[in-house]
């Protein structure tokens, strides 16, 4: 039994789905397959009851989850144990905050010489654990968290970019409106696995006397560019970092759609000198 192998099966347990554990975990979902065979094997008892359309813990699931976790949280509190005694500073994030963040430390240790800052690349989750475990001193996310514990900082607001296939009937138009757009389906993924991005479009619709027409929900495997060009008559809200060439970009008339992003820390810590010059460069980056 390995603790990578423990950390796979936290994640299907949670996602209900090889492809969407593979994901989230960055690695392939036939990877993530074969570990939790090799677990499974290795205990002697199945983990999941596996079909085309889902996913089902066994019972012995359900009594190995929570020791699996307990584990997995002892690995973080054993490595914030033995870190260096030295200033040294550890970002969660994901690559979309790679630019800013780089920037933003070579800041901060221009002002601490001797600093150690880490950049540590984690899934949504997992950034939330490592900060709350104290593995991690703050990580970066779009929206909000609300967990005991920790403490959300807001550094800046976040454009989100409408864009459709090249060949959509409104892709030559200089400006939209929410008006305009709702009579095109829009897709994104489920609303479980983005409730960020749905949140948006509910307030950005609020006052219309229609919301928009949801096309079908964009499946974990698949990128919502890719379904703009199987559907060119769709559009889809994306992040300012996952523009693609070849898709056409809308300039929403009016107010544009925004999200904000926040540093989340320990909230029952003093912030260190090093941590807060890196806090404000990430603010004003």
């Amino acid at each position: 039994m390995e603790l990578r192998q423990l950390a796979y099966f936290v994640a299907v347990c949670e996602e209900l789905s090889f492809s969407r554990a593979a994901t989230r975990s960055f690695i392939s979902q036939s990877a993530i397959s074969h570990q939790i065979a090799r677990l499974e094997k290795d205990l002697g008892v199945p983990l999941f009851e596996r079909s085309t359309r889902s996913v089902v813990p066994t019972d012995a699931t359900t009594r190995l989850l929570p020791l699996a976790k307990q584990m997995l949280s002892l690995e973080s509190a054993i490595r914030a144990a033995v870190r260096a005694s030295g200033p040294r500073i550890r970002l969660a994030a994901n690559m979309s905050f790679a630019t800013r963040s780089l920037s933003a430390i070579a800041g901060a240790r221009e002002a601490h010489p001797g600093a150690e800052i880490e950049f540590v690349i984690k899934p949504f989750r997992q950034r939330i654990q490592a900060v709350a475990d104290g593995d991690c001193d703050l990580a970066l996310i779009r929206g909000s968290v609300d967990q005991p514990g920790l403490e959300v900082q807001k550094l800046w607001v976040e454009d989100l970019v409408l864009a459709t296939s090249t060949s959509h009937p409104l892709a030559a138009r200089e400006e939209v409106t929410l008006t305009d757009l709702a009579a095109y389906p829009l897709l994104l993924p489920p609303e479980s696995d983005q409730v960020l991005l749905h949140n948006v479009v509910r307030a950005a619709f609020a006052d219309l006397p229609t919301g928009p027409a949801y096309g079908p929900p964009i499946p974990p495997d698949h990128t919502a560019t890719m379904e703009l060009v199987n559907r060119p008559d769709a559009w889809t809200i994306l992040y300012a970092d996952s523009q693609t060439e070849g898709i056409a970009t809308l300039h929403l008339a009016g107010h544009p759609l925004r999200i904000p992003v926040s540093a989340v820390v320990r909230s029952d810590i003093r912030q260190s000198p090093i941590l807060t010059t890196l806090l404000a460069a990430l603010h004003s980056a």
